[in-house]
């Protein structure tokens, strides 16, 4: 039987260095899991691991779409499903890295086919959303789908009125609609998953750590670049976290040191409802502690090993 690991979790919590110690010792290849990584020229704020830090491990399913694209969690299916099939017949061991729940859980329970769009509603709740604003909009995703609520932001107001369309026309929340659906893995695929946490009091000076080096790294030299090139601000990866928070900054509406605040605030809001989604995920196997831990990556081999995966 084929195995595909994942290694899972909020940011912040130091899963590339697991999966790359992981991918060391059981012939492994890295599979990206993260939303705003597949897209070019948007590394910085996602935190890509640089060529020169993957210890010539194969990386796949990072940059992989324009910037403009609408690159979905369907094509994100699709595209792993694929990347996983290539890495098992090269006789290696696929190991899918990250934190976007959503993707994770699209490739390995499936998405369902959609429900044709209503123009109308959609127009009626976009007014509401410009009215009243975006988080009134999610307050009502909240009261009808809260499981959707806590994987789509508030300022995804395009997810937020598409989750709200879903629900008005079929009377079902997304995330019922999801239970009928089928993997596009083959059945004889054994997902094995682990998931790294750290405690607030760990992970907030993590998080501070993390966004003064994004800055010093040059992230929003990397914005500028990608805004003069021609990509517009309202491309998805401008959306996403840090990036959203810096474009406002670069727009002048706060200086850099509120947004560098700003930035670890968002990112610990992101952890807790990462955290929140994963811990609806069945068969995932915790571990406390940052994952470039030499003592949590011997433990969880030591877990591996126990469900008969080793090298």
């Amino acid at each position: 039987m084929s195995v595909l690991l994942a290694v899972l979790g909020p940011t912040a919590t130091g899963k590339s260095a697991l999966a790359l110690a992981l991918a060391e010792r059981l012939g492994g290849e890295i599979l990206n899991c993260d939303s705003t990584a597949v897209f070019r020229g948007f590394d910085i704020g996602t935190d890509k691991v640089p060529a020169s830090a993957q210890r010539g491990i194969p990386h796949h399913l990072i940059d992989i779409a324009d910037p403009t694209d609408g690159y979905s969690a369907a094509d994100y299916a699709r595209d792993a499903a694929a990347a996983v099939s290539d890495v098992i017949a090269r006789g290696r061991v696929p190991l899918l890295v990250g934190g976007t729940g959503f993707y994770f859980r699209a490739l390995t329970r499936g998405l369902f086919p959609g429900v044709p769009r209503d123009a109308e509603l959609r127009a009626r709740l976009e007014r509401l959303g410009w009215r009243f604003g975006g988080r009134r909009l999610h307050r009502l995703l909240h009261r009808v789908d809260p499981r959707s609520a806590v994987r789509i932001q508030p300022a995804d107001q395009k997810r937020v009125v598409r989750a709200l369309e879903v629900y008005f026309k079929t009377g079902r929340p997304l995330t019922q609609h999801f239970a009928d659906t089928v993997s596009p893995l083959p059945a004889s695929m054994r997902v094995v998953s682990v998931a790294l946490h750290l405690p607030y009091e760990v992970l907030l000076p993590r998080l501070q750590r993390r966004v003064d080096q994004q800055f010093a790294s040059g992230l929003l030299d990397e914005m500028r670049k990608n805004l003069v090139r021609g990509v517009p601000a309202t491309a998805r990866p401008f959306t996403g976290l840090v990036y959203r928070q810096a474009l406002e900054h670069l727009r002048g509406l706060r200086d850099e040191a509120t947004t560098r605040a700003l930035i670890v605030q968002e990112n610990r809001r992101y952890a807790r409802r990462q955290l929140t989604w994963f811990r609806q995920e069945p068969q995932l196997q915790w571990f406390e502690g940052p994952g470039e831990s030499g003592e949590v990556q011997a433990r969880v081999v030591d877990w591996l090993r126990a469900q008969g995966v080793t090298a």
